[in-house]
């Protein structure tokens, strides 16, 4: 016999073939003989692809150890033991309204305050009149399309009017901000947690019956200390930043988180950075009603000379995140089952967190105290320089960097003549057609020879591939395996390149630069998130330039004098 599925199924086609031409002593010998053969393991494999009990197995077993002789009957057709629903036609409507949903309520229902459990089922059952095990109950449950099943968190509640056109300003902000190579982050404060042996969900891999002793009740006032973990989350980055506090979840503790990222993160991987987008939800530290966070973020601007922008998520609807989905769940998956003793291991845990995405987590200990019911004038929140969105200005509003009253000049920023912003090239609906690529590498358009650009190519290629390796070494060393490869790009790497060249120099729309390439915006903007972050890590930056043309066919024709 086969193993795994294959001889399973195998198995399952000779006995369907077999068993209608064989008595029933015969079928358990066949059975029998099957199972020793298989070995260990052989009475369930053979009970499963016949579609009897192991019981019946195990006795044709015995029949072919004893030797005894063949009887010279069988049971005739139809014998046996008949289903309780033949003998008690009643059974299955009782069952059935037992456990319908809309007898939970049920004054006289004796199941109301109790787990409808099938022992719990079968003793009703009983008390009715019905003699039945809980092994049958189970049965027939499953006969009626019946499983175990939880609670599904599906219900948000009363839904605000503005929900989904928020979710849709977030994600046009976003995609803005990325376009422009400017940092998007997720922020959010996670669960806080107690130090000390306390009981952790989740299971992990232990010697058998030596489980982490810890302590049978959660009292705080058994814990060594509470950690609060802040988390900053780059979108285009995949890499998360998490400070654990000690002291009190304020928004002077939410906006150091960020402090904290940008100084060690942000700013070497966003070098010519003017803005930031942050997302987060409506309520806790860095709610859109709490005036010291827009306090603190104003000092923030002027401190980095950063426009800050802040978009809310609407009120219950925090689940959607990314952080939430992104990094804390990983986090916690990473420690389930592992009792926090201490800030060190809750640090270094979250530190260690890494998925096969590539995502990884720098964290610290920020042991700094924060003072608790700070208040912020109306006087003081009138002075900020706070400028609120046409769209939902209470969830969108932008915080601009304050000038130094005795200096006149941006803290840590000279003051600068700003250029006027080149025009984006005007691409024609009937221009959308392919054009050569050989001539969109043109240095008119690309602002390079096409030695230099080639030569790009290949140290951005060099980049990508070093990254890429590090990335499998880390899954391999964690998982001993080698890491699963996705779809390959659609679009080679020479014209991912290309596009983010062209778009960050000439800023066509993605709709326009998809179709000169013959590719879709899916692709373009997947191409744009990937190469930005070479060219900054490569300190390289495109500049973009007004051409002084009209519409992409000037240009062209340009090209091909």
């Amino acid at each position: 016999m086969g193993d795994g599925r294959d001889g399973s199924a195998t198995l399952a086609v000779k006995f369907r073939l077999l068993f209608p031409h064989l008595d029933e002593r015969q079928r358990r010998l066949l059975m029998g003989a099957e199972a020793q053969m298989h070995g260990h393991g052989g009475i369930q494999a053979v009970a499963r692809a016949a579609g009897v009990s192991t019981g019946t197995v195990s006795r044709g077993l015995h029949e072919l150890a004893d030797g005894a002789p063949v009887l010279g009957r069988v049971r005739r057709a139809g014998g046996g033991r008949k289903p309780i629903t033949q003998t008690a036609p009643l059974v299955r409507a009782a069952l059935l309204a037992l456990v319908e949903p809309d007898m939970r309520g049920d004054p006289d229902s004796p199941l109301r305050w109790t787990t409808k459990s099938t022992r719990h089922l079968a003793a009703e059952l009983t008390r009715q009149g019905h003699c039945i095990s809980a092994d049958t109950v189970a049965g027939l449950l499953r006969t009626e399309h019946f499983s175990l099943q939880g609670n599904a968190r599906i219900r948000e509640g009363k839904q605000h009017p503005d929900r989904d056109a928020q979710f849709r300003y977030i994600n046009e902000q976003a995609r803005s901000y990325r376009i422009g190579g400017d940092p998007v982050i997720s922020v959010d404060t996670k669960k806080k947690e107690l130090i000390g042996e306390f009981a952790n969900t989740g299971r992990e891999w232990c010697p058998t019956g030596a489980p982490t002793p810890v302590n049978v009740h959660d009292f705080p006032t058994a814990a060594v200390g509470t950690a609060i973990p802040y988390g900053v989350y780059d979108l285009a980055a995949n890499a998360g930043w998490v400070s654990v506090g000690t002291d009190h979840d304020t928004a002077a503790f939410a906006v150091a988180a960020i402090r904290r990222w940008w100084q060690a993160m942000g700013q070497s991987t966003y070098p010519t950075a003017r803005r930031l987008l942050i997302t987060a939800d409506a309520g806790g530290s860095n709610g859109y009603r709490r005036r010291a966070w827009k306090a603190e973020l104003a000092s923030l601007a002027t401190e980095t000379g950063l426009q800050i922008t802040v978009c809310h998520f609407p009120p219950g609807t925090s689940k959607w995140n990314a952080i939430e989905h992104r990094l804390f769940c990983h986090i916690t998956l990473n420690w389930r089952g592992r009792s926090l003793t201490s800030h060190e291991v809750i640090v270094n845990t979250i530190s260690a967190t890494t998925t096969d995405t590539g995502l990884s987590v720098h964290a610290e200990l920020d042991a700094g105290s924060y003072r608790t019911g700070v208040t912020i004038s109306d006087t003081d929140l009138a002075a900020l320089p706070l400028t609120r969105h046409h769209f939902h200005g209470d969830w969108n509003y932008t915080l601009a960097p304050r000038s130094n009253p005795e200096t006149h000049t941006l803290i840590q920023r000279p003051p600068r003549r700003k250029p006027p912003a080149p025009r984006p090239l005007r691409v024609l609906a009937a221009e959308l057609t392919p054009c050569d690529p050989h001539l969109l590498t043109h240095p008119l358009l690309t602002g390079m020879p096409r030695a230099d650009l080639a030569q790009l190519t290949t140290t951005l290629e060099g980049l990508r591939q070093g990254i890429h390796q590090a990335k499998e070494q880390q899954y391999h060393d964690r998982t001993g395996s080698a890491r699963p490869t996705g779809r390959p790009p659609q679009l080679p790497f020479a014209l991912r390149v290309l596009a983010t060249v062209l778009h960050l120099r000439l800023r066509p729309s993605v709709k326009a630069l998809a179709a000169l390439i013959d590719t879709s915006r899916g692709t373009i903007y997947r191409a744009l998130d990937e190469i930005r972050p070479l060219l900054s890590q490569h300190h390289t930056r495109i500049k973009s330039i007004d051409t002084g043309l009209v519409s992409l066919t000037d240009l062209l024709e340009r090209l091909t004098e």
